[in-house]
């Protein structure tokens, strides 16, 4: 399966997940912020239904937030 992204690339992304979706880290203590179109994450495994796993970073600590299915047309590679 030929796939754009590979594991650990950073991305970003171009559309807001589905709010039913998104898995906030226990780790992460402050506030749950919302996951927006914009923010940057890497992928961290590829699903069976054929999406991406993003892990959602805070990028001033590098903590992670969040993770978030994303289909391949959702994201944006990060240079």
């Amino acid at each position: 399966m030929q796939t754009k992204f590979k594991r650990h690339e950073k991305v970003r992304l171009l559309a807001a997940p589905d709010i039913d979706y998104i898995e906030y880290d226990p780790a992460f203590d402050e506030e749950k912020p919302p996951i927006t179109k914009g923010m940057v994450g890497k992928i961290n495994v590829l699903l069976p239904n054929g999406e991406y796993h993003v892990e959602i970073v805070e990028e001033k600590t590098g903590k992670t937030i969040a993770y978030v299915p994303m289909n391949e047309e959702s994201l944006e590679k990060v240079e």
